[in-house]
């Protein structure tokens, strides 16, 4: 926890954004949580633990977060966005159509395909969100 809590703060400030007391209490958070939390929930969480920062100081950050590629904002049917770490740059989950159980893997395979796709159409690939909807194990059977 505390190496991705240092990389993300590290992340921050090479942009030339400052570590606030709040800032740095909404990554722990968002770390603590695994990288997985709705902005809602994170304000709940945050006022638990640390009750001086508010919600738009939340939202905020989390739009910041978004804007440096930091965090994505994923929407699995449940209305509200769910934010999740990018960590080295990317995020990959396995999403069972019938019991919505969400699988997280890191094994990256995609450098190659960034590439590609990258120069095809002039883009800077700065990092990726995969998703593979299917059935789990338990569903197929």
């Amino acid at each position: 926890m505390d190496d991705q809590l240092t990389q993300l703060s590290a992340a921050l400030a090479a942009q030339g954004y400052r570590i606030t007391a709040s800032r740095r209490a909404i990554l722990a958070a968002l770390v603590d949580c695994g990288g997985h939390v709705s902005a809602d929930d994170l304000v709940e969480r945050l006022h638990e633990e640390a009750a001086n920062v508010g919600r738009m100081t939340v939202y905020r950050t989390l739009d910041l977060l978004c804007h440096l590629n930091l965090i994505r904002p994923v929407y699995q049917g449940t209305g509200a966005a769910h934010f999740v770490l990018l960590h080295q740059g990317h995020h990959h989950h396995l999403i069972c159509g019938s019991c919505d159980r969400v699988i997280e893997f890191d094994d990256c395979m995609l450098a190659e395909i960034e590439a590609v796709v990258g120069q095809r159409f002039n883009f800077e690939v700065q990092g990726h969100l995969l998703e593979f909807y299917g059935l789990c194990e338990q569903c197929r059977q």
